[in-house]
């Protein structure tokens, strides 16, 4: 039963207004930070699930609405992106970028060692590592075709899609939790906002804060996020097939970014407004779309040892975040927020990290560097890196 391409919009709606309500009627996802758009889509993804085993009907939602949802909103990012507050940001971001970058070695290296220990091919371990891990759906749909196709690797599609499935629920559950520890480890209480709610907040900070804005602004913000996802579009396809290929949202956002700051430089300002109330619906129109969408019948499918991959590796996210990742960032609320962050970047992508810093710091107060700095890593600068050292690991002689 397939679902038409309005009524997913109209299911999609609801999905977020389910998700608000069992935020407030369940305790426990308070408690752990959970995003209204994860607690919603997983319950709509548990119900296709049993409808399909009960009935032998499977429900199919359209996806005509998701890839352009997901581009506008990496055009945000992109029309939010000043070159002056990257230079501020500058130090914090390098640094989380590094932990970041380890971490899509230490993916490579642990998928490896399991799949020789586990007896099966050594490919198995770069797919259940950065490749769906930290690139999500788009990163492992388009290695899983290098893998068929170049070294023989079978169903690599198939087993990719259902990878990055299985991270992209377990980012977006594990960052409240690995908070919510973090959080005693600063002092702070369940109920202490610790944060300033006062202080003027960024583009993706206050996703239910008023956004006062004109229908001239949401005209002109629509119409640069059009141009963005042209443009994007438009580069994607001349970098395709050379060294410099990148994923169309990497372009959408470049655009996004040299767009923000050519406007800049002639003294035209962006009505940042309304830049983040698209950006913000955006998000979480996206996440809870693709979450509802999910197939947990093809987690199911999935080998026993790929399944095994898949389980350290949420746990070495977890031990990461904790002791490599929060320490690191410098032990305070900042460094909590980052590290539920790259729980979201770790294991699902870039909107699963900044849905779950939005649920944390919707209860405990901004975090300026954590929203200036995981937007610009997770969409632009991790592909790029996780890019280079899929290719490093893939030259190994043992691959060859």
């Amino acid at each position: 039963m397939t679902i038409g391409v309005y009524a997913t919009l109209v299911a999609t709606s609801l999905v977020l207004l389910l998700g608000e309500k069992l935020i407030q009627w369940i305790g426990v996802l308070r408690t752990y930070s959970i995003p209204a758009p994860v607690a919603g889509g997983l319950v709509v993804a548990v119900c296709v699930l049993l409808i399909r085993a009960t009935t032998h009907v499977e429900v199919r939602f359209d996806s005509t609405l998701q890839a352009p949802l997901m581009l506008a909103f990496f055009s945000t990012i992109g029309l939010n992106a000043h070159i002056s507050s990257l230079k501020a940001g500058g130090p914090i971001l390098i640094r989380f970028l590094a932990l970041v970058s380890g971490l899509l070695i230490l993916q490579n290296v642990v998928g490896i060692l399991l799949a020789f220990a586990l007896g099966v091919d050594p490919l198995y371990g770069i797919l259940g590592g950065s490749v769906t891990m930290s690139g999500g759906h788009g990163t492992g749909a388009a290695w899983s075709q290098v893998f068929a196709e170049h070294h023989g690797l079978q169903s690599a599609t198939e087993i990719a899609i259902g990878c990055a499935t299985f991270g992209l629920v377990m980012g977006g559950v594990l960052g409240g939790p690995i908070a919510r520890l973090l959080m005693r480890k600063i002092g702070a209480t369940d109920m202490r906002h610790i944060g300033n709610h006062e202080e003027e907040t960024l583009v993706f900070e206050a996703p239910k804060a008023e956004q006062p804005t004109t229908p001239a602004a949401l005209i002109t913000t629509l119409t640069l996020i059009s141009i963005c996802l042209a443009g994007g579009e438009a580069l994607g396809d001349w970098l395709a097939g050379t060294v410099f290929e990148l994923p169309t949202f990497v372009c959408v956002l470049f655009i996004g970014v040299i767009l923000n700051n050519v406007l800049s430089l002639v003294r035209v300002r962006l009505d940042q407004h309304a830049v983040a109330l698209v950006g913000n619906v955006s998000l979480v129109l996206f996440l809870a779309m693709a979450l509802m969408r999910l197939d947990l019948w093809e987690l199911a499918a999935l080998a026993v040892p790929v399944i095994t991959i898949l389980a350290v590796q949420t746990l070495l996210m977890a031990l990461y975040a904790v002791f490599v990742t929060f320490p690191l960032m410098g032990s305070s609320y900042d460094a909590v927020v980052l590290s539920a962050a790259h729980c979201g970047l770790g294991l699902g992508a870039t909107p699963t990290a900044i849905a779950n810093m939005q649920a944390i710091t919707n209860r405990f107060g901004h975090s300026h560097i954590a929203f200036l700095v995981v937007p610009m890593t997770g969409a632009f600068f991790m592909d790029i890196v996780n890019a280079i050292v899929i290719k490093l690991f893939l030259a190994l002689p043992f691959f060859h």
